[in-house]
Formats: structure tokens, C-alpha cells, sequence
């Protein structure tokens, strides 16, 4: 498909109500308002395609650069690909999902996550903590840096509740995927968990909350969970 088909397709798919639900989020225009299950069958039909996944992400469109995090293709992304779309991520949806998932699955994650969670800037910050979160749900857990992972929970104990709005949002999440997808930092991930409380973040008037970290871990403890395929969904 051309990139012209593709926003084609996309304009068709958009609808009024998912519009308004996403600009709440933080969507802005220009937008057709398309909910995510309504991209997969485009993404089946794309696969990975790097050049169209780049020309889609350039139009500034939401729901074009959303579908381009998902036909990226990782192997392809290079490590200023990825700068330039963290860049451009202008809204939660874009930097946390888009970018962070095709990032943790590119050769480029983990150095990224630990570069972008240094950022000044907010959304880039949370892109950071989401890579890192996209990272121990498809690692091995034998490939991850533990030592790190267990500075970086201290670091989330110390400093959360300082933190930039969406940057507490990925940070509590974090604590919530180290103890789901790496038992070795359960116990300290429960820990911080309970120094750190209460997590509020303004989710912009919608009804979307904050999950209580410690009560999401135990209720994954009945249920332990294996890790994902792909970081992208």
C-alpha cells in the first residue's frame, strides 16, 4: 500500500465518538479519531515496512504515526530513526506506546530507555520509563542488566513522587512490570511499591486511573505471567 491508500483508509476508519475519547487523552489535530483494534487488520495487511512506516510517523497524523510504530520495522530502525520519532511524540499514546514499543524491540532499547529517562522534557522522560517496561515484558530475563534494573527501583523509591506528571505514571508502572515479568525484583518492587504510596496523576478529566501498584502485583502473584511476544500492540 502507498502512503496515500494507507491515509485513505485510515480517514475511512476514524469516527466522531474515538476522536473525542483521544483528544482528551492529548490527541491534537490533524486526526481521523481511529481506536487501535481497527488498525490490526491494516497492520496484517502492511506487515513491517520500514520506508511506509517513516513516510506514515512524518505526517504528524495520530493515527498514521500509531499504525507506523507498528509496521516499523525493528531490525531496520536506527538509533537516530528513534530520536527523531521520540522527538515528535507529541502525546502519551505516541512516546509510551508507539516509540517505546518499537524501541525495546530495536538493538537500540535499553541504551535509549536509560538515555531518555535523563531527559528534561516530560514526554521523553515517560518514553524512557515505558521502553524500559516494554523491555522486561519481552527479555529474557537472563539478558537483563538486574543490578541496574534494581538501582533504577531505588531511583523510582526516591524520586517518584518529584517527578512530571506522565513521568510518575511510567515510573509506577515500572515498579508493576519488574515484579510481573522478573521475579527476581518482586520483593524489592513490593517494596518500593509501599514507599511510594499513592501514585496521583492528572489523567485529564477521563476516567482512566492510576493502578495501585502493591494490590496490581499481588493480584499478579495468583496468576504469575510469562512474557509477551512483542512489545508492540
Amino acid at each position: 500500500m502507498t502512503l496515500t491508500e494507507v491515509m485513505q483508509q485510515l480517514e475511512s476508519l476514524g469516527n466522531s465518538s474515538t476522536k473525542n475519547t483521544l483528544l482528551k487523552h492529548g490527541a491534537r489535530e490533524p486526526f481521523f479519531g481511529v481506536r487501535v483494534g481497527d488498525l490490526k487488520p491494516l497492520q496484517k495487511k502492511i506487515r513491517k515496512n520500514h520506508a511506509l512506516s517513516k513516510e506514515l510517523y512524518s505526517t504528524g497524523n495520530s493515527d498514521a504515526m500509531y499504525l507506523a510504530g507498528l509496521i516499523a520495522d525493528e531490525k531496520a530502525m536506527t538509533r537516530e530513526d528513534l530520536q527523531e520519532w521520540v522527538q515528535k511524540a507529541y502525546w502519551y499514546y505516541l512516546s509510551e506506546h508507539a516509540v517505546a514499543g518499537v524501541a525495546a524491540e530495536s538493538d537500540y532499547g535499553w541504551e535509549l530507555a536509560l538515555q531518555w529517562i535523563e531527559s528534561p522534557e516530560e514526554s521523553i522522560a515517560a518514553a524512557g520509563w515505558a521502553t524500559v517496561i516494554h523491555l522486561l515484558s519481552i527479555k529474557p530475563d537472563e539478558e537483563l542488566d538486574l543490578p541496574h534494573l534494581q538501582r533504577l527501583l531505588k531511583r523510582v523509591a526516591d524520586t517518584l513522587q518529584q517527578q512530571p506528571n506522565r513521568v510518575r505514571y511510567t515510573m509506577n508502572g515500572f515498579v508493576i512490570a519488574a515484579a510481573t515479568f522478573v521475579p527476581q525484583l518482586a520483593e524489592q518492587a513490593k517494596t518500593v511499591a509501599r514507599q511510594v504510596g499513592k501514585v496521583q496523576v492528572d489523567m485529564g478529566g477521563t476516567a482512566c486511573k492510576v493502578p495501585d501498584a502493591l494490590a496490581y502485583i499481588e493480584k499478579v502473584e495468583q496468576r504469575p505471567r510469562g512474557k509477551k511476544k512483542t512489545a508492540r500492540c
